[in-house]
């Protein structure tokens, strides 16, 4: 299926869960709220019993290795040893891609991102989390848990697993780029790298303008880039629409931007640090920076299917993903923050989790975690903020 017909699929899925009247979130670090979101009344399991023998799980690439990519990268065998879970793990690509697989029902849990949760919270696709039964919990760093986009009126639906800041990267090819998100947004500064500023492919982009404007346009009194009123929503799509005429390609695939950069096509744009790692490690110089403006963000979080067919074995997975040695395998692999505090004693790279900035609550204050847009403003602002199937479709309209 092309984008476009993904991104149609989407919107008509959040018609028909009710997402658009779905209620609040805020970014950054602050605290749970989803007053406006009633999600379909579903069981908290009670107790994990022993394993069914099989697990079906959608992740990420780089978060349930089993050691075919690397034979020394394997967390999954040593979890079938210890379990009997034997585990299948569908690679998703995309957070709309993994909202589609998980409606299939044929899967026991996923990893998803802020962009997809709440969506499938609101269709009833996942469960509530009974936290007690996953050990692991309690060790997680405070400043994931009972947050808008893992948690709903203070009842949880996943086990935070990890999570990283979006940054602006640029090459030595790149001119002007200093530690503004003008660079990819200031028709002015983009005009010195036309055709090489790239942009993350997804609706949920928008909210970085959002940021941008947040800072320099106060007048638009845009206090969260996932709540956006009318007039604020018009803005943030108008300098989309305006940065288009000076992108080159945009990527959704890590893969794709390490490459432009590494082959010059790209000097300039929004990135994850991993992919910044994997350049340096190919001797390409490039260097990021989370900009003056702040910055949007990432933190994925395990949920089990409300169809889960081996959720004994989904309860396991979640406990051993989120063990202080796993978590530190996981983290070093895929290039981020760990979620559980006591992985930092285990990793390789004694100075991983100062890289990732692991539970630095200053910087991470400065971070609008990805959150599903909704109806409800928050703050007593109404329901008449654009929710995700207008981004959609705004996002749609904004690539042409």
């Amino acid at each position: 299926m092309n984008t476009k017909g993904l991104w149609a699929t989407i919107v008509a899925c959040l018609a028909a869960f009710g997402v658009a009247a779905c209620g609040s979130s805020s970014g950054g670090g602050s605290a749970s709220s989803g007053s406006g979101l009633n999600p379909p009344k579903l069981p908290v399991q009670k107790t994990v019993g022993a394993g069914e023998g099989q697990l079906n799980i959608i992740a990420w690439a780089g978060y349930a290795e089993d050691g075919s990519t690397d034979p020394k990268v394997d967390w999954v065998t040593p979890f079938e040893k210890a379990t009997g879970c034997q585990t299948n793990v569908k690679i998703g690509n995309t957070s709309d891609e993994m909202v589609t697989l998980m409606r299939t029902g044929r899967y026991d849990g996923v990893s998803a991102s802020g962009d997809a949760t709440l969506r499938m919270i609101a269709g009833g696709d996942v469960a509530p989390v009974n936290t007690a039964l996953v050990p692991n919990y309690k060790d997680i760093w405070v400043g994931l848990k009972d947050k808008p986009w893992n948690s709903v009126k203070g009842q949880m639906y996943g086990i935070p697993h990890g999570y990283g800041a979006n940054l602006l990267m640029s090459s030595p090819k790149a001119k002007g780029v200093g530690s503004s998100w003008g660079a990819v947004f200031d028709p002015a500064q983009m005009a010195a790298n036309k055709g090489h500023v790239t942009a993350y492919d997804s609706p949920i982009y928008i909210a970085d303008a959002a940021v941008y404007l947040k800072a320099h346009q106060p007048d638009l009194k845009i206090t969260n880039p996932y709540e956006l009123d009318p007039k604020q929503f018009t803005a943030v799509v108008n300098l989309l629409k305006t940065q288009r005429k000076y992108i080159g390609e945009y990527w959704a695939d890590y893969t794709k931007e390490q490459a432009a950069f590494a082959n010059g096509n790209s000097t300039v744009g929004t990135t994850w640090q991993v992919i910044a790692n994997l350049l340096q490690a190919d001797k390409h110089s490039v260097k990021t920076v989370l900009p003056s403006e702040g910055s949007t963000g990432w933190s994925d979080t395990w949920m089990i299917s409300s169809k889960a067919k081996h959720p004994n074995c989904m309860y396991k997975w979640m406990n051993w993903i989120t063990s202080p040695k796993v978590q530190a395998q996981v983290a070093e692999w895929f290039g981020e923050a760990p979620a559980n505090r006591q992985a930092c004693q285990h990793t390789v790279a004694k100075n991983h989790c100062q890289i990732f900035h692991e539970g630095d609550t200053p910087y991470f204050a400065r971070v609008s975690f990805w959150t599903t847009p909704i109806k409800s403003c928050g703050a007593g602002r109404g329901n008449d903020c654009a929710d995700y199937s207008q981004w959609v479709q705004a996002w749609t309209d904004i690539k042409g």
